[in-house]
């Protein structure tokens, strides 16, 4: 029985088989490798999946949903008509329908699948796709990243070697993956990405100066107008090669809009500079210099912006490759791990190894400032070779304490709030003075997201294991709200200031950018500044300003690469 590969795409979906000499992408019902990810009602109430829902975008925007991978992970409804329904689902019935075609196009049932996820989707987001598998009907035999299945598409398909850096802009997530190909192993060094950040982004930026340069409130246009708008700049984007003259209906009005490549670079600048980011990160996490890296790979269909690929080009002093249909590339390699696992016949075994996309930590006790909430204490850091397991040990924090709670976390925030957490379990110590009694924590993660934490009591050598069920939909509505509570009750504190704010953010985001000892370094910085700001005095936080901002630039000047 066939395995089949699946890049499950915010703007379209595409999957593919594995035969003798090679990938064969299926074809739909309508003969096209491309099936849009969009779903919606019919007249008669039933369900449309692809180009014929999309079609339907416009007037019958209430009951056509598009876009809504963006939701995965999270407690999100969307209205379809008089139903709702979450991402999961309308993630099931884009799935089922690539499986009817499947099985219409090989004439035998399809149970298996590779299915490629943003390297960047967090632990939530990539058990909702399995979950969504399942409501379809199919059984996941891998989650594999969208930049590595793109780079086993590249390298497999040229035979070549050497450090692939894959630049993966779909239509909603921006991913960055180095990976190295040599001797038939595909190796991951580093990832990041933006979750938020695609194609769709741009669309919008341009909806956003139109209205604005007509001053018309983008709440005051009817579902539909906006949908048309939306087509419209779409369409534009795509054609930006050269300059278009649109005609644009907006609340009764009438007016031509001139899209050129001077307009789109001005309001598309704030968004390539956010793409900047997760490339830098990548680079500095794997402590490489652009110069090493043999190919930088395109992938999706937001990659054929020219602006996008200028900015490319600046950063590396040459071309990006763009050999594979970016729109399609994903799926070959998706469909490639799927023979690989088939064993497909005339597919030369490869060796994947892949890295954990996030920190897992666990919370500690703040101590210095304890109306701030618990630290983040990192153990498994993002970027490490998976499967790994690694272990820290806990003490006691009270005299006579008898349990010890292990909250398990995911993220790069020094502050646990900040973070997600994915689960937690209680451990029983004997009572003692603080410190007498430690634990030893132990996380392990594989490649397909499993964490299992196993937690030892060192005096009595009892082990206690838990395997972390994540649960879709995140943070609950008391927790937002108790979140919430708080901030507001800091709204006027000292520390509210714009500089010190300013000092602390830019803090917050080297920390997230760093590993090992200078994240330690600025953690204490952060420490040190914000128990200047408890203790209130204006002249000491002036000083303590002055102190904290030199070392700031003294980290951030240093060399990345």
């Amino acid at each position: 029985m066939a395995i089949i590969g699946i890049d499950l795409g915010t703007t379209n979906s595409a999957c593919g088989v594995w035969k003798p000499q090679g990938v064969e992408l299926i074809p739909n019902r309508l003969g096209e490798v491309l099936t849009p990810s969009v779903v919606g009602l019919d007249d008669s109430g039933e369900i449309i999946v692809g180009r014929t829902a999309r079609q339907r975008l416009i007037h019958h925007s209430d009951k056509t949903v598009a876009a809504f991978k963006r939701l995965m992970g999270t407690g999100h409804r969307v209205g379809l008509g008089t139903q709702l329904f979450t991402a999961t689902e309308l993630s099931s019935l884009v799935l089922r329908s690539l499986k009817e075609d499947a099985e219409a196009h090989l004439g035998e049932p399809v149970e298996e699948a590779v299915i490629s996820v943003p390297a960047y989707f967090n632990d939530n987001q990539r058990q909702a796709t399995k979950q969504a598998a399942e409501l379809a009907g199919l059984t996941v035999r891998r989650l594999i990243n969208e930049p590595t299945a793109a780079a086993m598409a590249y390298g497999l398909h040229q035979n070549q070697e050497g450090l692939f850096l894959i630049l993966d802009l779909g239509g909603g997530t921006f991913d960055v993956s180095l990976l190295e190909f040599f001797e038939g192993v595909m190796e991951v060094h580093a990832s990041a990405g933006d979750n938020f950040l695609g194609g769709e982004d741009f669309v919008e930026a341009m909806i956003n100066d139109v209205l604005a340069s007509r001053d018309i409130p983008r709440d005051s246009l009817p579902a539909s107008v906006l949908q048309n708008l939306y087509l419209q700049m779409e369409g534009a984007k795509r054609k930006l090669g050269t300059p278009q003259t649109l005609t644009l209906d907006l609340n009764g009005q009438s007016f031509t809009h001139e899209v050129t490549p001077e307009w789109f670079a001005r309001i598309a600048t704030p968004l390539l500079l956010r793409a900047k980011h997760p490339i830098e990160r990548t680079l500095r996490d794997a402590d490489l210099h652009p110069g090493k890296v043999d190919e930088v790979v395109l992938v999706g269909g937001s990659t054929r912006l020219a602006s996008f690929r200028s900015m490319v080009g600046k950063m590396f002093g040459r071309l990006p490759s763009c050999h594979l249909d970016p729109d399609t590339v994903v799926a070959l390699g998706a469909t490639i791990q799927a023979g690989l696992l088939a064993r497909g016949e005339g597919l030369d075994d490869v060796v994947l190894t892949d890295v954990c996309p996030y920190t897992l930590g666990t919370g500690i006790i703040n101590e210095d400032n304890p109306s701030l909430g618990d630290y983040f204490l990192p153990i498994i850091e993002r970027n490490s070779v998976v499967p790994i397991s690694v272990e820290r040990r806990l003490s006691t924090a009270s005299d006579g304490q008898t349990r010890i709670t292990v909250k398990v976390y995911q993220g790069e925030n020094r502050l646990v709030e900040k973070n997600v957490q994915l689960g937690e379990m209680e451990v029983q110590v004997p009572k003692g003075a603080r410190g007498q009694e430690s634990v030893t924590v132990r996380y392990s993660y594989d490649m397909n997201g499993l964490l299992e934490v196993d937690v030892t009591v060192t005096s009595t050598g009892k082990t206690y294991h838990k395997l972390i069920e994540h649960s879709p939909g995140g943070l609950s509505e008391e927790e937002k709200a108790h979140s919430r509570e708080r901030l507001a009750s800091l709204k006027f504190h000292p520390r509210d200031g714009e500089e010190n704010r300013a000092l602390l953010a830019r803090a917050d985001r080297l920390f997230e950018s760093n590993l090992g000892e200078r994240r330690e370094r600025i953690a204490d910085l952060m420490g040190d500044f914000e128990q200047v700001l408890d203790r209130q005095n204006p002249l000491d936080i002036a000083r303590a300003q002055k102190t904290f901002r030199e070392a700031l630039d003294f980290l951030e000047s240093e060399s990345w690469f």
